[in-house]
């Protein structure tokens, strides 16, 4: 008891940290990059030159703390995995089209984790912008902004030209103010892997977000799946820091592997303890948990994949993404998931497997282009998570049987019987309702029974050969099928369409 109020005398104000969420192109990027280039220092390493998934910013002599995702899909695989990240989430919208189906996945996102939440209306230059509409259809989300009343407040910004930017940091600082953020320093360092990858150079890398304490770079630390000592670590910007304070985001390398995004990170006394963090969680996970490849059903059509990414938290949105997929009659199948680089191996298990490649922020070289042409690989590589989800829906979709819907035309009274050979027979009847047409489908019926079915080769009236007979009309028909008709038989006409389906 008295360790955890010593605990909460040490809090201190901590600086917010955000992340931007809302539809794609709606502007969270644009958003992103206008803050990065207008707020942060320009230092030696010559701002920020890669993609570690969070940076820091200072104004009015503040630091607010920016986790740069790939959108709201990798943010809900760090919740997936217990980590509350943010304190602030900004839903962004374009002022001119209003509400789409990323926003709404955003609004329930936010309010799933219980994220305080601010509006920014981007785009609010452009004359087709409709702020008021906008309001009034987040107010049918239940979403009920300040000037409507409620509590949730609402900015309007422009990426373009800047406006309404520095409104939204003060905002954003001023719901920090009002909510007491704080943390202690004085306790070993925890918090949250934001990023990871497989540095060439380096190894494994890591983006970490600290939550609480403060981490040195002498520090051992360890996560379910990783853990190392700290070789190196950097600030947002590359620089080399000796430590780091609540809401930091830091680049360390250090880890035996790369950790999962969304893991939580803690200190330990030594490598010992870190390790036995890890295989304690081994040991709880199922092995078959992990597998990729899936036990499916026989009849069902099955589409294999290679994914691959620049960054861990890409790939584990990717996969977290496809896995709500609906798979009742075609299976995906990842048959490997990794971040780095497409080689010559993953050509090679694509052409053994008959599968796809599927790349995220990465491009394959001219020599990989080569030999996946070579061997008839295709390579798809995507900028965005949601266009690479419906493109795979649409491959997916690509194998479906079509849906067939049945039109009914009409039906014929056989009442004589002309030559028959093979399987072909010609017929006389009466067209007793609706109309039938060369072409057609035919049920052949007999007792109020199905006894056979088939086609109808010709038509003719009164010895010519017609397109369409209608009803009280005398006709007859060259048969095939697989049946012998008989006389007072009911023919039943009718037509199929084919419909593509979508999954």
């Amino acid at each position: 008891m008295s360790d955890k109020k010593e605990q909460n005398d040490n809090l201190q104000p901590k600086p917010p940290v955000v992340v931007i969420l809302g539809h794609v192109d709606h502007g969270k990027t644009s958003i992103l990059d206008f803050i990065r280039k207008s707020k942060v220092t320009q230092g030696e390493s010559g701002g920020i030159t890669q993609h570690i998934g969070a940076y820091q910013i200072e104004h009015n002599d503040k630091k607010i703390t920016f986790i740069d995702t790939p959108g709201h899909e990798a943010f809900s695989a760090m919740r997936s995995r217990g980590a509350k990240v943010a304190d602030i989430a900004i839903l962004v919208i374009a002022a001119e089209e209003g509400i789409k189906p990323q926003t709404k996945e955003a609004i329930d996102h936010i309010r799933k984790t219980g994220t305080s939440l601010i509006v920014a209306l981007n785009k609010i230059d452009k004359k087709e912008a409709r702020p008021q509409k906008i309001k009034e259809e987040l107010a049918g989300k239940e979403i009920i902004v300040e000037s409507m009343g409620g509590q949730i407040p609402c900015v309007e910004v422009s990426a373009k030209t800047g406006q309404g930017i520095n409104d939204l940091l003060e905002m954003i600082l001023l719901m920090a103010e009002m909510e007491e953020l704080k943390a202690s320093k004085e306790i070993p360092a925890s918090g949250v892997i934001i990023e990871s990858n497989h540095n060439k150079q380096r190894g494994a890398t890591a983006t970490l977000l600290i939550k609480e304490g403060t981490l040195t770079n002498k520090d051992i630390i360890g996560t379910d799946t990783a853990y190392g000592r700290i070789k190196t670590m950097e600030d947002f910007q590359s620089n080399p820091i000796k430590k780091a304070n609540p809401s930091t985001p830091v680049i360390i390398t250090g880890f035996d592997k790369v950790p999962q995004t969304g893991e939580k990170f803690s200190v330990f006394e030594n490598i010992g303890e870190a390790q036995t963090r890890v295989e304690k969680h081994k040991s709880k996970t199922d092995p078959s948990s992990e597998k990729e490849i899936l036990h499916f059903e026989s009849d069902k059509k099955v589409m294999n994949i290679i994914l691959k990414a620049d960054v861990q938290g890409s790939l584990e949105a990717i996969k977290k993404s496809l896995k709500t997929i609906p798979d009742e009659e075609v299976v995906l199948r990842i048959l490997k998931a990794e971040v780095g680089d497409i080689t010559e191996s993953d050509i090679k298990l694509a052409e053994s497997s008959q599968a796809r490649i599927i790349g995220f922020r990465i491009k394959p070289n001219s020599s990989m282009k080569q030999i996946a042409q070579h061997r008839k690989i295709r390579i798809d590589t995507f900028e965005v998570i949601y266009e690479l989800i419906q493109t795979v829906r649409e491959m997916l979709s690509k194998l479906l049987a079509p849906e067939v819907i049945r039109h009914n035309l009409g039906k014929l009274k056989v009442l004589a019987l002309f030559k028959k050979e093979k399987d072909r027979q010609v017929v006389g009847g009466k067209v007793i309702s609706g109309q039938i047409r060369k072409n057609s489908l035919i049920n052949v019926i007999r007792n109020e029974k199905k006894v056979g079915q088939g086609k109808i080769i010709q038509l003719q009236r009164d010895k010519k050969e017609t397109e369409e007979v209608s009803k009280e009309q005398e006709c007859g028909i060259l048969f095939q099928g697989n049946t012998n008709i008989e006389e007072k038989d009911i023919l039943e006409f009718y037509q199929e369409e084919r419909k593509k389906r979508e999954i």
